[in-house]
C-alpha cells in the first residue's frame, strides 16, 4: 500500500497488477456521488468507460465532469430529490449518464425493461410515478416512440422544454429523447444545452444532502405471478453489494470489464466502478460484438446469464477469439449448469469463474463463490454468504432453521435487503417478515462447509404422493440426454398422487423423439417417482418480456392439453 499525497492507502490486487481503495469485505458508507469521488481523487487519469462500437472513451474525471453537466440539465428540468427518472435504453453512454447524475442530485432512476411494449411501459410508468424518462427511440420488436405517441397524444401540441401534461400519465413532465426527434420533447442535446443555466455549486450542493440509506433506484421484478413491483433499492444496497461481488472477484484497476448484460439488470456496474477499473459496454448482446471486444480490449471479466455463454461457444468466430487475458467472470441467472462454467473456465480461459446467487428484492446478490476456490466449489455451488449478510434455511410451514443438507427455503437479511415495493406495502410485507429476513422462495441447502446450493423454487416444488420432487433436479438431469435442447418441469394436477410431473422439451435441431425415449431415459437413470409422467414436445416456452419462463402458463397449457 501507499501512503503518498495525504491521500488513503491503496491494497493491491493478488498478482500485484492493480490496485482498489477500500478494504476487502468493509461494508462502506458511501453514496454513489462520493464512490465516483474517490475514483477520481485517487485514479483522474484511468478510463473509466471505453465503448468498442459506440465513440464514447472517458477517464474517471471526464466521466464525472459528464456527469455533472448532465446532473445539472435534469435539475433545469424540474427533476429535486427523491423525483423518479426513468431510462428506456440499451447500454448506451446516456444509460450510465443519466444513472450517476440521478442518484447524485438525490433522485431515483427508474430502469425499464428493452423488452417491454406498451402494456407493460403504460403500467410501470404510471405506478412508479415517473416524472422525467429518458428513451431511444426502439429495441428489436419494441418500438419505444410510438408507445409513447400512442400514451400521450398531448406530444403533438407541446413545445419542446414544456412541461408535459398527460391524462394517462400524470406525473410525467418531460421525455427526453437520445439519437431521434420527437413531437414535443427535447431531445439529449436539447436537455444538455440547459445545463449551463443550473451553477455547479447547485449539484455538489445537492450532492452533499443525499444519504447512504436515500433510494436510489428502482428496478421492475418481471413477477411471474400478478403485477411488476417496484423494488426499492438505496446507495447502500448497490454500493456495497457491487463492492463484495469486487472483492470476491479480486478486481481492481487492472480489470476490464466487458458488460454484455443488459444494465436494466444493475447487475455488474457497480463492482467494476467501486475498484477503479474500466468498463467495455456493448449496447446490446451480440456474440460477435462480445467476441471481437475480448480479443481488441483484453478483456479480463465479463458476466453473462447461460445463454449467452451458449451463444459465444457456437459462434463461427470462437475460435480466432483470444482469451489470453480473461480471468474472471459470473455466470448468474437461473439454471448455471455446471458443465457450461467448466467450459468456460476451460476454453475461455475464466479459470476463476464464479456464481452469485441473490434475486432483484437482495440488490442482486447474497451468496457467492470466491476467485481463490477450488473450481468444484465455484461451479457446484452458489458460494458462501456475502460478508455482513446473514443467510439460512428454513422449513416454509413452520418458519423453523433447518439443519445442513437439508432443502428449504432461502432467506436473508443484511445491508442488501431492498427497502421496500414502491407503494406495495402489503407486498412488501408479505416478502420481509418482522425480523427483516426477506423470503426469497427459492428452495436452497446449506452444505456442512457453509456453502449453498439451489434446488428449485418454493412455488415449482411438486409435491406427488408425499415426495417432494425439484424440477431444477429433474431438468439439469434430462438436459444432460444429447436430443435436449431446453426442459422445463411443472407441476401438474392428479387423482391418485395429489400432483405428477409434466416435462416441457425443446429438441435439438433435426432430432427426433417421444415420451417412450424420455420415460426409458428416466427410468434407467433417476429414481422413478421423479420421472415425469408427462412428456410434451414443443417449439418455445411461454416467457415474459423480461425472458423469464412463466412456469403457471405452462401449467395451464398442460393442464389444457392433457385434459386434466
Amino acid at each position: 500500500t501507499s501512503g503518498d499525497s495525504g491521500l488513503q492507502s491503496l491494497y493491491y490486487n493478488r498478482s500485484h497488477t492493480g490496485r482498489f481503495v477500500w478494504k476487502r469485505y468493509d461494508v462502506i458508507d458511501k453514496t454513489f456521488s462520493e464512490v465516483l469521488d474517490t475514483m477520481v481523487e485517487h485514479f483522474p487519469d484511468q478510463y473509466a468507460f471505453k465503448y468498442t462500437t459506440l465513440d464514447y472513451t472517458r477517464t474517471y474525471s471526464e466521466f464525472r465532469r459528464d456527469v455533472d453537466k448532465v446532473a445539472a440539465a435534469l435539475i433545469s428540468l424540474g427533476v429535486k430529490p427523491g423525483y423518479h427518472v426513468a431510462i428506456w435504453a440499451t447500454n448506451i453512454p446516456q444509460w450510465f449518464l443519466t444513472f450517476w447524475a440521478t442518484v447524485k442530485i438525490g433522485a431515483v432512476l427508474v430502469t425499464v425493461n428493452t423488452a417491454y411494449k406498451l402494456h407493460e411501459a403504460e403500467y410501470l410508468l404510471r405506478q412508479s410515478d415517473t416524472h422525467t424518462l429518458v428513451m431511444i427511440d426502439s429495441c428489436k420488436d419494441s418500438n419505444y416512440k410510438e408507445i409513447m405517441e400512442t400514451l400521450c397524444p398531448e406530444l403533438r401540441d407541446l413545445a419542446p422544454g414544456k412541461p408535459l401534461h398527460s391524462a394517462k400519465l400524470p406525473f410525467l413532465k418531460n421525455i427526453v429523447t437520445v439519437g431521434f426527434k420527437m413531437d414535443g420533447c427535447l431531445d439529449w442535446d436539447g436537455m444538455m444545452s440547459r445545463a449551463d443555466s443550473v451553477p455547479a455549486a447547485e449539484v455538489r450542493r445537492r450532492a452533499a444532502e443525499v444519504r447512504p440509506d436515500d433510494v436510489c433506484n428502482m428496478q421492475y421484478t418481471s413477477g411471474t405471478t400478478g403485477f411488476p413491483k417496484g423494488v426499492m433499492l438505496t446507495h447502500r444496497n448497490i454500493v456495497n453489494n457491487g463492492k463484495i461481488i469486487g472483492d470476491r472477484m479480486d478486481l481492481s484497476t487492472a480489470d476490464r470489464m466487458m458488460v454484455q448484460v443488459p444494465m436494466f439488470h444493475c447487475f455488474g456496474m457497480t463492482s467494476i466502478m467501486t475498484h477503479g477499473g474500466t468498463l467495455c459496454p456493448m449496447p446490446y448482446f451480440s456474440p460477435k460484438s462480445s467476441l471481437a471486444c475480448i480479443t481488441d480490449e483484453h478483456i479480463t471479466c465479463f458476466n453473462g446469464v447461460p445463454t449467452m455463454f451458449i451463444a459465444m461457444f457456437a459462434h463461427e468466430d470462437f475460435k480466432k477469439t483470444d482469451f489470453s487475458h480473461v480471468r474472471t467472470g459470473i455466470m448468474a441467472g437461473a439454471n448455471c449448469p455446471p458443465e457450461l462454467m467448466r467450459r468456460a473456465a476451460a476454453e475461455m480461459n475464466m479459470t476463476e469463474i464464479v456464481s452469485v446467487y441473490g434475486q432483484t428484492e437482495s440488490s442482486p446478490g447474497c451468496t457467492m463463490g470466491e476467485v481463490g476456490e477450488d473450481i468444484d466449489h465455484r461451479v457446484e455451488t452458489v458460494g458462501s454468504a456475502f460478508p455482513g449478510v446473514e443467510c439460512k434455511i428454513i422449513d416454509p410451514e413452520t418458519g423453523e432453521d433447518l439443519p445442513d443438507g437439508e432443502n428449504g427455503e432461502f432467506v436473508a437479511r443484511g445491508y442488501n435487503i431492498m427497502k421496500g415495493y414502491y407503494k406495495m406495502p402489503h407486498a412488501t410485507a408479505s416478502t420481509i417478515d418482522k425480523d427483516g429476513w426477506l423470503h426469497t422462495g427459492d428452495i436452497c441447502c446449506r452444505t456442512s462447509d457453509g456453502y449453498y446450493k439451489v434446488t428449485g423454487r418454493l412455488k415449482d416444488m411438486i409435491i406427488r404422493g408425499g415426495e417432494n420432487l425439484y424440477p431444477r433436479e429433474i431438468e439439469e438431469f434430462y438436459l444432460g440426454h444429447d436430443k435436449v435442447r431446453d426442459v422445463q418441469v411443472v407441476g401438474v394436477p392428479d387423482k391418485r398422487y395429489g400432483e405428477e410431473a409434466c416435462a416441457f422439451i425443446i429438441l435439438k435441431d433435426g432430432c427426433e423423439s417421444d415420451e417412450n425415449e424420455m420415460r426409458e431415459y428416466g427410468n434407467r437413470f433417476m429414481a422413478r417417482h421423479k420421472v415425469p409422467r408427462y412428456f410434451v414436445f414443443v417449439k418455445k416456452f411461454p416467457m415474459n418480456a423480461a425472458g423469464k419462463i412463466l412456469k403457471y402458463k405452462m401449467r395451464d397449457d398442460a393442464v389444457a392439453m392433457l385434459g386434466l
